[in-house]
């Protein structure tokens, strides 16, 4: 988890690109040549620094690299983040240690607080080489802000690092994949099921929109996005439900908004998908 529809831009599988809000690497970083972004300029003897700004629906960080960890995490609304093939949806309850040096790009489904950590690989004892899922806790949460005050004393400033280091514990979640088909008409109806994922038509339905035999759909299907047409379909509700379920809407009214008959069809789905209930997934 580009276009401009909600789905669409949460997850890999489209081909127009990233966006970068207003064309550029974000406020607190810059790009160096060859892709790389550099952080915010450190605080004196920092070895993690904050990074905060505000992200528009849509917007996207094209493909880049950083010499520091990073942990990309957004306070408000929902992050994604696209790297080594995967793409992770974070709300806030989650975050992702991207390694030094992993090409990844990062967007938000819609306005969004994105606060990112840097930490200085020298000075980090973290050894994960994948990118990695973390659970933010309300203690991780506050002292992220805390650090992202520059006036922070030495002493005080290389405490609340050593706990911030110390609250980094990986969670186990799946990510939510749903490839686009290369078939053009495999693609209008993947293009259609993004715009309303609630569209209960048969393949054969489809077939009679697009010219071609729900046969040869499923083929395509299959070929391209290498699942099943109901398993890629579900994978798309669920793409759709994400951001519903961040921004405070209930699992009833996301279940019958994206195209499921119960809430509790709805909760079984993303749990297999996800490996944990959205109440869980979504949770503080």
């Amino acid at each position: 988890m580009t276009t401009t529809q909600q789905g669409d831009m949460l997850y890999r599988g489209t081909d127009s690109g990233e966006r970068r809000p207003d064309g550029q690497a974000g406020p607190d970083a810059h790009e160096e040549p060859g892709g790389q972004v550099a952080p915010p300029g450190p605080p004196a003897g920092a070895a993690v620094v904050v990074g905060s700004f505000a992200m528009g629906r849509g917007q996207w960080f094209a493909r880049h690299r950083h010499e520091h960890h990073q942990l990309a995490w957004a306070r408000q609304g929902v992050l994604a983040v696209r790297a080594t093939g995967d793409t992770w949806v974070l709300p806030p309850s989650m975050a992702l240690w991207i390694p030094a040096g992993t090409p990844h790009a990062t967007g938000a489904a819609g306005p969004a607080l994105f606060r990112s950590l840097y930490f200085l690989p020298d000075r980090c004892p973290v050894g994960w080489s994948a990118p990695t899922v973390v659970g933010v806790s309300s203690l991780l949460r506050e002292l992220i802000s805390y650090l992202s005050d520059g006036t922070l004393a030495p002493a005080a400033r290389e405490r609340a690092e050593a706990v911030v280091l110390d609250q980094l514990r990986p969670v186990s979640v799946a990510t939510v994949q749903a490839p686009m088909p290369h078939d053009p008409r495999a693609r209008r109806v993947a293009e259609a099921l993004r715009a309303d994922p609630s569209d209960a038509r048969t393949l054969a339905e489809w077939g009679a929109r697009v010219g071609a035999s729900g046969r040869t759909l499923a083929r395509a299907f299959v070929t391209d996005t290498g699942m099943p047409y109901g398993q890629w379909r579900t994978r798309i509700r669920l793409q759709a439900a994400m951001p519903l379920l961040a921004g405070g809407a209930t699992v009833a009214a996301v279940a019958a908004r994206v195209g499921y008959a119960s809430p509790s069809a709805f909760v079984a789905a993303f749990r297999r998908a996800v490996g944990v209930p959205p109440g869980a997934y979504f949770a503080p």
